[in-house]
């Protein structure tokens, strides 16, 4: 799976004012609905779901990152949005650090391998050092998406 196949372009947020979770996944949420990945009747419920997730466990990993996600039933496709913070977010991580870099993961519901396979594309390419910086240093949707296409050419190491 490749990062380019979910992405929703108009649900980057380059320059994310909140700074705490619940409100950071709401602007995520939001930008989803406004780019129609989410049907508007259901974005109290998608939000709800994501930050009961995030009750069972902060997917906030550290270093920066945190990657909420949740799958739903009102959705028909994967969908991917990113958000990035100069000033950082408290997201509760397990290095107690605040995140710079929210990359939020929709689903369907009935899709649980598509939803794994794409956690997968994330958390590797969260795994590199290059990415995570050249992410950390992004300030537009176009560097957002440079970098996405040049990751899922493996033109990062």
């Amino acid at each position: 799976m490749k990062l380019m196949d979910i992405i929703v372009r108009e649900a980057i947020v380059p320059a994310m004012v909140p700074r705490e979770r619940d409100a950071a996944v709401a602007v995520l949420v939001d930008a989803m609905v406004a780019a129609g990945s989410v049907p508007a009747t259901d974005r109290d419920a998608i939000y709800k779901a994501v930050l009961q997730r995030e009750q069972r466990g902060s997917t906030a990993w550290g270093r920066g990152i945190a990657v909420p996600h949740n799958r739903h039933k009102s959705l028909q496709r994967l969908s991917l949005a990113i958000g990035l913070s100069q000033h950082g977010i408290e997201f509760s991580a397990l290095d107690r650090q605040p995140v710079f870099t929210v990359f939020l993961l929709l689903s369907p519901e009935d899709r649980h391998e598509e939803h794994l396979q794409a956690m997968e594309t994330i958390c590797s390419n969260l795994g590199k050092e290059t990415f995570k910086r050249f992410m950390r240093q992004a300030t537009t949707v176009d560097e957002v998406m440079t970098l996405l296409e040049e990751a899922d050419n493996q033109l990062i190491r």
